[in-house]
């Protein structure tokens, strides 16, 4: 049988060494010998002694957390000895090292795929973020020694953060820690606005301090707008009440 779909590159990637590594730029491929943490659904295929236990969002506290603002990550705990492939929608992957206490990265809870136990984290509100809706509002903090996968929609930009710095909220996936993170109103209030006309970018995350910010090359779309609840900017203060009642 012959076929490029049988090219080197297509062939499972071996290591020496266990742990989360990628296959391909769309594919995460954790050599697994004990556990990790991955998102709940995001398995494609597995070899090996492997089982999923379903963790919720890792933690009664979190799990509160996700309940009340649905950014939190729904989390199964990978355990065993094995292969595990692990992908999100044919999104890319990239895999990121944090490298000691003090190594803290912020991510949105809907980029996050996969992380080493060694990690910890937490799920926390965007300063500022009561008035709208949408991703990138309550977002996780991970820290620690360790390595994750996040994905992202097309090839990002890592912006460095020496002055002000202004991203969509649904296109921002991940920044420094120690960055200041606020909302900021781009679009002018007017009788246009106030007649429904939009540019469509009223609201953007602002960023300052000394840091990074990484922004994919797409917009999420908010879970309300798939409802037919309105985009994000509009319908944040329902979405969020409609959270506290589910």
């Amino acid at each position: 049988m012959r076929s490029n779909l049988f090219a080197p590159e297509n062939q499972e990637q071996e290591s020496a060494q266990p742990g989360l590594r990628l296959q391909n730029s769309k594919m995460l491929k954790v050599e697994l010998n004990g556990e990790v943490m991955a998102r709940q659904g995001s398995m494609v295929a597995y070899q090996g002694d492997v089982r999923f236990e379903a963790k919720g969002a890792g933690g009664i506290g979190r799990f509160i957390k996700q309940k009340l603002t649905g950014e939190g990550v729904p989390l199964m705990k990978v355990v065993g000895r094995g292969d595990v492939f692990l992908a999100d929608a044919a999104a890319d992957v990239h895999v990121i090292d944090l490298e000691g206490p003090d190594d803290t990265l912020t991510i949105n809870g809907k980029n996050v795929l996969a992380f080493e136990p060694t990690l910890s984290y937490d799920v926390q509100m965007t300063s500022g973020a009561g008035s709208m809706g949408g991703a990138g509002l309550f977002n996780c903090i991970f820290r620690g020694r360790g390595r994750l996968a996040i994905t992202a929609k097309g090839a990002p930009v890592v912006l460095n953060v020496d002055v002000p710095t202004y991203a969509d909220p649904q296109a921002a996936i991940a920044w420094s820690a120690g960055l200041r993170v606020g909302m900021h109103r781009a679009e002018s209030l007017g009788i246009k606005t106030l007649l429904g006309r939009s540019t469509g970018e009223r609201y953007t995350m602002a960023f300052s301090g000394n840091g990074f910010v990484i922004v994919q090359a797409s917009e999420e779309v908010p879970l309300d707008a798939l409802a037919g609840g309105g985009s994000g900017e509009e319908s944040g203060v329902g979405g969020l009440i409609g959270g506290f009642l589910k």
